[in-house]
């Protein structure tokens, strides 16, 4: 009983880590969202029932022509020597040249083939630009969090710029009553001549000499109490722009959800589950095999390539189309006994197999036929180098970004790393009268500036390989 229960308790907790996997991939996963835009993007919708649209018409070029029955029915009976005929009935069935059916249905095939390659290509569009989409809002969310601890930061500044102030508008008030208090020593006197006398002049001098050598208090406390009342205010200025920056963000994160949300068809405002950090994705792409692998992988190439081939099965169709076609039927007559008529034959219906043929004489229009195709093809055939060095162009740009943001988020990170720990030490510098303010509002900025440019790397080095993958035709969905 007890190993039992002890068993109840095991596959209990597996089943509440299961569900809550189930719910953390369900919320945070990019591939969650992914397989929501395949099932429910429009735009992939439409490609797709425009495949299947596609299909349907490869029945459609194989089947011959609907047989062709013809009645004719005499008012009256048509007086022959074995009896009175009184209806022709007439069934035909064309038949196009050998081949004709076989290279149309062919035609139609590469033609739903072509289709469901630009299916593909709208589903990677969509995984591209939903991809794209959630890093912009990993960026944004990153941003304001950034944002929000500057400004507690700055908060944590004022606070500082304030016991400052007072402890120096404090230190000025204290300071001036006992600089005036203080006795000051007579000059020497060289000559001996001098040393007697005390009259109203000499204690004059001295008194003159005293006071020139005082500094003025009142003036050095006024110049304190401004300068720190200043910094304060500079903090709150830079508070308010921090706290306008946040505002700003959050509204572009707002019409980036919207933009995610219509890749999935749904409200735009429906809440977007986001990680907590923007990590940078672990794919190593081959370099060596990726250039290669855009031109036999990518779905406008492979379409095109099944575009020209339906113009070759469409050139050997029109070409055959110009031999005869060929019509196999026969003739049935209704015939009534004829009193009159003496025949063996009296009576008896008349059945005529019928062979008819088309004379294609005409030349000129299957010449145009033909000239067509190999128009189009040779189209095709342009369409097809300019697409692939399109795509060569793509990748490059890619590549460029790829490797820029592999080199700015090492160089961010350290430069980063290096402004926070200058901004520590200001600070602390800063609370014994030892550094300005300037300088620690100025590295605050390079800090607030280089975390920003971390995550912006770090965003552009994920879309990279997301946008190698769209050019590759790689996707974790199928």
């Amino acid at each position: 009983m007890v190993n039992k229960l002890k068993k109840m308790k095991k596959h209990f907790i597996i089943a509440i880590l299961l569900i809550l996997s189930i719910s953390v991939y369900s919320q945070d996963s990019l591939v969650h969202y992914l397989a929501i835009s395949a099932k429910n993007n429009p735009m992939v919708q439409q490609r797709f029932n425009e495949y299947h649209a596609a299909l349907q018409k490869v029945p459609q070029a194989g089947s011959l022509s609907d047989p062709e029955l013809s009645l004719g029915v005499f008012l009256s009976p048509m007086e022959l020597i074995a009896g009175n005929q009184v209806a022709d009935i007439r069934l035909m069935q064309m038949f196009p040249w050998f081949g004709v059916l076989k290279n149309a249905k062919d035609e139609m095939s590469l033609m739903a083939n072509a289709k469901f390659e630009t299916f593909r290509d709208a589903k990677l569009q969509v995984f591209y630009d939903l991809q794209r989409s959630w890093y912009e809002l990993n960026k944004v969310k990153q941003n304001i969090r950034i944002s929000e601890k500057n400004v507690e930061l700055l908060h944590t500044i004022e606070r500082l710029a304030v016991v400052r102030f007072k402890a120096v508008s404090l230190g000025n008030n204290s300071s001036a009553p006992s600089n005036t208090a203080m006795p000051t020593s007579p000059s020497p006197v060289s000559s001996s001549s001098s040393s007697g006398m005390n009259t109203m002049g000499g204690s004059s001098g001295n008194a003159a000499v005293s006071a020139a050598n005082q500094p003025a208090p009142s003036m050095a406390g006024s110049s304190s109490g401004g300068s720190g009342l200043t910094d304060v205010y500079r903090i709150q200025i830079e508070i308010s722009d921090l706290q306008n920056n946040i505002e700003l963000l959050k509204n572009q994160f707002n019409t980036i959800t919207a933009q995610f949300n219509s890749y999935l068809n749904r409200t735009p405002g429906r809440t977007v589950s986001l990680p907590d950090t923007l990590i940078a994705d672990n794919y190593q792409p081959s370099f060596t095999t990726i250039s290669d692998s855009i031109i036999k992988n990518n779905p406008m190439l492979g379409m095109l390539q099944f575009e020209k081939q339906s113009l070759e099965a469409r050139k050997q169709m029109v070409t055959k189309m110009g031999y005869p076609m060929v019509g196999l039927g026969v003739n049935y007559s209704l015939i009534n006994k004829s009193e009159m008529s003496t025949s063996p034959m009296n009576g008896k219906d008349m059945v005529m197999p019928m062979v008819t043929a088309t004379l294609p004489i005409y030349r000129k229009k299957y010449r145009a036929m033909r000239d067509e195709a190999d128009f189009l093809n040779s189209a095709n055939s342009q369409n097809y180098k300019a697409t692939a060095n399109s795509l060569q162009t793509e990748y490059y740009q890619a590549l460029q970004l790829y490797r820029d943001s592999e080199r700015r988020i090492k160089l961010y990170a350290d430069q980063y790393k290096l402004a926070s720990k200058t901004l520590r030490i200001l600070i602390k510098s800063f609370t014994s009268s030892g550094s300005s303010l300037t300088d620690i509002l100025r590295v605050r900025q390079q800090t607030l500036d280089y975390n920003y440019k971390q995550v912006e790397a770090i965003a552009d080095y994920n879309t990279s390989i997301a946008w190698i993958k769209r050019l590759m035709a790689f996707s974790q969905i199928q």
